[in-house]
């Protein structure tokens, strides 16, 4: 007879269903894996066999086979371990069948039967759920896991205490969730001196999620504004919220189950390679893009990076998420983030100086800037020269809102968003709009229209331009909380795409 627990493997932040069957038969004594395992899963049984003499419990002298199904499905991971003893487990007779099938399992057990935390519980929680199964997960999962809260879970510290749970000895009391994680404050607006158009484009950009790049000398503040941007970005809803937690907790990010609702801030070194920043290498992980989404990348010393990698940035900016090809799987992550980038004026970063900028000055900055391709750099929605400030007004006394008040209006224009697009489930910010809608919400006035046909006339903007534009100027009027795209804010957000310098 077969026994059998449920599992899940993951392809990217889906987890599936995985069937473990168990079989013993008459024999020379073995015990074999299938279903297209890796190395980490082949080696269970070994864990299996010590975790289960650390209890006691001896083999039989029979051939035990465990079948993966769907056995095309490509199994990677220590969590098959948990499951595995399950089902074995159930074959022995030692605890009830029907009780591990209604169970989702996953953990790593170590050779004395404890528990090893693993990663993606929460993802196998929604699976759970959706099988209308609990999910038996080791203990410092647990609080990770109940965020779900449609399903129940267990959570163990030892393959002794399930065995009592199945058993009926000690039943395992359901875990809560963990604490919210609180969000880091200190960096506020009001410490940047100066570069107050700076501050307002990053305003806009976090008002409608607009990507934006930064270009100034070396020291003039790209990087402290950029550190301030999270202060000013509301908070994480529910569902963005179990959205970003799903692939922080498969790539090991949640700390003692806690789910933050502060946005994600990621800031990858520029020598980071393709993998680390859209994902890939062993097991297909999420990369940066994918650890931003809902929230912020920032990409200092942009030109820096290899032309490859900012190449790939192309594609997720306009379609949210980002295929990982491999040659046995194609994992799809959700990547919707809010690009900030920052870069010197060209290599030695004082061209605009001409007491210290090099011998190569103005060709020297083409080709630095040069390194973003034009179709990348269309896709900047605001483009920001951000000077140097001079030493004597590091002396003056603060100026410009706080980033508290700065979050308020920003919070206020979300809101007018989340109203206009409550009935487009794909559509949270202005940034998401295209085709008729973009036309019918984002239709300027007649002056704003005679500007913006102007403009795209004289500086040949392209068709993402131009729509770039409306998207820019129907957040600049949700700021001014206008219903109507007016030409101040054309003209505005024509002044940002338009930055002298910046342009290309």
């Amino acid at each position: 007879m077969v026994a059998r627990a449920y599992t899940v493997a993951f392809e990217g932040v889906e987890a599936r269903i995985v069937e473990v069957q168990c079989a013993l038969a008459p024999g020379m004594p073995y015990f074999g894996v299938v279903g297209l395992p890796d190395k980490a899963v082949s080696e269970a049984k070994e864990r299996v066999r010590a975790a289960m003499a650390a209890m006691s419990i001896a083999l039989p002298s029979k051939r035990i086979m465990v079948n993966l199904s769907p056995a095309d499905l490509p199994k990677e991971g220590s969590h098959f371990d948990l499951p595995i003893a399950l089902a074995l487990l159930a074959a022995l007779d030692i605890i009830p069948k029907d009780a591990v099938e209604a169970t989702v399992a996953l953990g790593e057990l170590s050779l004395d039967g404890r528990l090893i935390p693993v990663l993606g519980a929460l993802p196998a929680a929604m699976a759970a759920a959706e099988e209308d199964r609990a999910l038996l997960c080791p203990k410092a999962c647990g609080a990770e896991a109940a965020w779900v809260g449609a399903t129940q879970v267990l959570a163990a510290a030892t393959l002794n205490d399930v065995v009592r749970h199945y058993t009926g000895q000690i039943p395992i009391t359901p875990a809560e969730a963990g604490e919210v994680a609180p969000a880091a404050t200190g960096r506020d607006f009001r410490d940047v001196k100066g570069q107050e158009r700076a501050k307002r484009a990053l305003e806009i950009a976090a008002s409608g999620r607009h990507h934006a790049l930064m270009v100034g000398t070396p020291g003039s503040g790209k990087s402290m504004l950029a550190a301030r941007l999270p202060g000013i970005l509301p908070p994480l809803s529910a569902q963005e919220a179990l959205e970003t937690s799903m692939i922080h907790s498969l790539a090991g990010l949640l700390s003692d189950g806690g789910i933050s609702r502060a946005r994600p801030f990621r800031e990858p070194h520029h020598t980071a390679s393709m993998a680390a920043i859209v994902g890939g290498g062993k097991g297909a992980k999420p990369g940066e893009i994918s650890l931003a989404h809902n929230g912020v990348l920032f990409m200092d010393e942009f030109p820096e990076f290899p032309r490859t990698v900012l190449e790939t940035l192309r594609q997720p900016i306009e379609t949210g998420e980002i295929m990982v090809a491999r040659a046995n799987a194609h994992i799809r992550y959700p990547c919707r983030f809010l690009l900030i980038a920052a870069a010197n004026p060209c290599k030695c970063g004082y061209m605009s100086d001409p007491a210290r900028a090099c011998a190569k000055v103005p060709l020297c900055g083409e080709d630095y800037l040069g390194r973003i391709s034009g179709p990348l750099m269309d896709r900047f929605d605001l483009r920001v020269e951000v000077p140097p400030v001079a030493y004597t007004d590091l002396d003056l006394p603060s100026s410009g809102d706080s980033s508290a008040v700065v979050a308020e209006r920003v919070a206020t224009a979300r809101a007018r968003q989340a109203k206009r697009f409550a009935g487009h489930n794909s559509i949270r910010v202005n940034a998401d709009m295209e085709g008729s809608l973009l036309e019918q919400v984002a239709a300027p006035d007649s002056e704003g229209r005679a500007l913006l046909a102007k403009v795209a006339e004289r500086f040949g903007l392209s068709a993402r331009g131009y729509h770039r534009v409306l998207r820019v100027a129907r957040t600049i009027a949700d700021l001014d909380a206008s219903d109507q795209v007016r030409l101040p804010h054309i003209a505005e957000a024509v002044s940002y795409r338009l930055a002298v310098g910046v342009k290309n």
